[in-house]
């Protein structure tokens, strides 16, 4: 994506325009002079033979190169990609009794856990990751940090209970995130929340209690609905639909700046993993690219007084 950073120096396409304008007037004159002054025979004659695109070429480059002097006036920038020097991310896993369902194989659970570890094995090595689990309550498993075993493990362990508590979860995590900050003094590292589940909020803190600590902690929480629209868990017999709430979720995302992901497959999970940590891993910046829009506009109005004088001994 490109911007520029000083736009109002744009209006120097205005004169531009009046050249592109005066030119072909001036040709539109010369055209009917030279037709007053001889007859076609005799201009046959006195003029050589050139493609008549050579005549405009020069002149046409030359304008050219006046539009990227404007352009390169107006400062023109270009977002690139930089890599994050530190980070803070809470891994939020909802172990309710829902993702005990095989619509996704071999359960919801285990292979989000699959998963959600390859996504902290991948994590740069100076980002702090935790990780959180919430079903009726919600509880830090592994405290934010560069411990990548620790967390990989705690994920491993991970087992199913009764109840959603998403808002719990949401308040868990930034409460861990703030509490590493305290710790070490660096409340200004960006952080983010990854959360997952295939549910709605039925127990414990309402979610918009979660949004609300999140906002102030200015900590950003990414939903991944998992699961499919059919999936089932068997209860005393029983099958029970438990269908994701894509809805709710996408609510969370949007109410903290956060993105809304969805997931029906182990791969999905996968890709989707993939994509959040390709966006926290790194942070976009404007880099200024005048000097190139400077070297181009020279350049091109060299070529043009080259050719000039190639085919017409003069540089205008």
């Amino acid at each position: 994506m490109s911007s520029l950073a000083s736009p109002v120096w744009l209006l120097l396409l205005v004169p531009v325009a009046v050249l592109v304008g005066l030119y072909l007037l001036q040709q539109r004159r010369r055209s009917r002079y030279a037709v007053r002054f001889a007859s076609l025979p005799m201009l046959e004659r006195l003029v050589p033979e050139r493609p008549r695109w050579r005549r405009h070429l020069p002149a046409g480059l030359l304008l050219l190169a006046f539009v990227a002097l404007c352009l390169a006036a107006a400062r023109p920038q270009v977002d690139v990609e930089v890599p994050r020097d530190r980070a803070t991310i809470m891994v939020a896993i909802d172990v309710s009794l829902s993702m005990e369902a095989t619509d996704v194989s071999p359960t919801r659970l285990e292979a989000a856990q699959e998963a959600a570890v390859q996504f902290v094995d991948d994590l740069p090595e100076r980002f702090n990751v935790g990780v959180v689990a919430f079903a009726g309550t919600s509880s830090v498993v592994a405290t934010p940090g560069q411990d990548r075993t620790a967390a990989t493990d705690a994920i491993r362990s991970l087992e199913l209970d009764e109840g959603t508590a998403i808002g719990e979860g949401v308040i868990s995590s930034v409460d861990a995130i703030r509490a590493l900050g305290r710790r070490t003094g660096a409340e200004e590292v960006p952080a983010q929340v990854v959360l997952l589940s295939d549910g709605t909020n039925t127990m414990g803190r309402e979610v918009a209690e979660g949004v609300a600590a999140a906002n102030r902690a200015g900590v950003p929480v990414s939903t991944i609905a998992y699961g499919t629209p059919t999936g089932t868990v068997e209860v005393e017999g029983q099958l029970i639909p438990v269908p994701v709430d894509v809805g709710a979720l996408a609510d969370l995302a949007q109410a903290t700046d956060g993105e809304a992901y969805t997931a029906e497959s182990a791969g999905e999970l996968d890709e989707v993993y993939d994509d959040i940590g390709s966006s926290i891993g790194y942070t976009t910046e404007p880099r200024d690219v005048t000097p190139w829009w400077v070297a181009g506009g020279l350049l091109v109005a060299m070529l043009a007084a080259a050719l000039s004088m190639r085919w017409f001994s003069r540089i205008a």
